[in-house]
């Protein structure tokens, strides 16, 4: 089954013989494999590109293993090159590579050569984009697969595709198994074999019992705010362990680096600027969130709210988590400060939106809850409720609008509509 990831594909064809270094990054097993070796080779070969001018490099294969070595992998390529027309290299998994930055800069000086590459850690690709390549490296975010791509591979109806991505989440390899028990024991497998592993080996982790338990900890807190001193806090009292402010907040951001998490900074919405305590977490794919809880802690709301949040990245906005804060009399006179929370502020260019998102909104009391932070905002933007279920946008009588997820999901210009 070849699911299409039309987005990313469309961006690498823009990028095509722009002379900067197409780097990929993502977390592993989102695709970024599959996106090059396979989609966009077969565009360039669809465009006229002779298959001999094509050179394929993997460099997390064994066969390659020599080739992780500096000097030969660019004595390969340039001996590769035989002739004066446009070549294409594809170099997968670049981070195995020591000094890669090295040969990618010399890579650039070759005329005739067009480089595209992919990794998964961040560390070693995004910062050295700006630090090293100054300028000429281009880089494009994959993610796992959003709904629609999912829903386009998908053979059933909404209702069934929905509770499975809910469940499994997005990474392509699962949506190819047939049984739950592949898709619960694949995704279980490859966060602790593969994702944790990665991480520890990177960093050179003496403790791994730490930042397996940093990993539930963030897992059952998705879409509540929290902080170092909260989980230090959290490990003492619950686990007894005695886990430094500092050691969480390294450990977090090789979790970051790692693409296996995403934070959203909170962003005072009257005060415009941004607060540094109590961050957001979410997962890259809740499939894995939810395998690394044993698929038992389902909240639904939460569980929605981190699909959207990938979602709006996948999109190309920022995204941040608002405050706004509001002053009211109580019962007796007296005047009072309350914070209410926006579960999104959501940038791009001159475009702003702010965005909440409930499981249900039945009930007067959650209407209230919900509709009460876009009351307390001071500006005009687009404020919408992003609600479950499969109903068209619709203002009510305060101009809020309401839509529901299966619109959001399947219309990418569904904040503008």
């Amino acid at each position: 089954m070849e699911i299409k990831r039309d987005l990313y594909l469309e961006q690498l064809k823009l990028r095509k013989d722009n002379g900067m270094i197409k780097i990929i990054t993502g977390i592993r097993r989102c695709g970024k494999s599959f996106l090059l070796f396979v989609l966009f080779k077969k565009f360039l070969l669809e465009s006229g590109v002779d298959s001999k001018h094509i050179i394929e490099i993997a460099l997390d294969g064994i066969e390659n293993a020599e080739l992780r070595e500096p000097e030969k992998c660019y004595q390969y390529i340039k001996e590769s090159i035989t002739d004066e027309k446009k070549y294409y290299l594809l170099l997968d998994e670049v981070q195995f590579m020591p000094r890669f930055e090295e040969v990618l800069n010399s890579l650039l000086r070759i005329e005739n050569l067009d480089v595209y590459v992919t990794g998964s850690n961040s560390k070693f690709l995004s910062s050295d984009i700006v630090t090293e390549f100054r300028g000429r490296g281009d880089e494009i975010r994959i993610y796992p697969l959003s709904f629609a791509e999912f829903y386009s591979a998908f053979e059933g109806e909404y209702e069934d595709a929905w509770e499975e991505y809910m469940t499994y989440g997005g990474l392509p390899q699962v949506a190819q198994f047939q049984t739950e028990r592949q898709k619960a024991e694949y995704l279980k497998n490859i966060f602790t074999n593969v994702y944790i592993r990665d991480v520890v080996e990177r960093n050179k982790l003496q403790n791994v019992n730490e930042i397996d338990t940093l990993v539930d900890v963030l897992a059952s807190a998705i879409g509540a705010p929290t902080n170092p001193t909260k989980i230090a806090r959290t490990f003492k009292s619950e686990r007894g362990i005695n886990y430094s402010n500092k050691t969480i907040s390294n450990h977090i951001e090789y979790l970051v680096e790692a693409f296996l998490i995403s934070k959203a900074d909170r962003y005072d919405i009257k005060g415009r600027k941004y607060v540094g305590a109590n961050l957001k977490y979410y997962f890259s794919d809740v499939g894995l969130r939810n395998a690394r809880l044993n698929f038992r802690q389902q909240e639904p709301t939460h569980i929605m709210e981190n699909i959207v949040y990938n979602e709006l990245l996948i999109r190309g906005y920022n995204v941040d988590v608002g405050i706004v804060e509001a002053y009211a009399k109580n019962g007796e006179g007296k005047t009072s400060r309350k914070q209410f929370e926006v579960d999104f502020v959501v940038n791009r260019g001159s475009q702003r939106y702010y965005i909440q998102v409930a499981y249900d909104m039945t009930s007067e009391e959650k209407q209230t809850q919900e509709f009460n932070s876009f009351r307390n905002i001071p500006d005009s933007f687009k404020k919408i409720v992003i609600v479950n279920g499969t109903k068209k946008p619709w203002r009510n009588e305060e101009g809020f609008v309401i839509m529901g997820m299966k619109y959001f999901l399947l219309n990418e210009d569904s904040l503008e509509s």
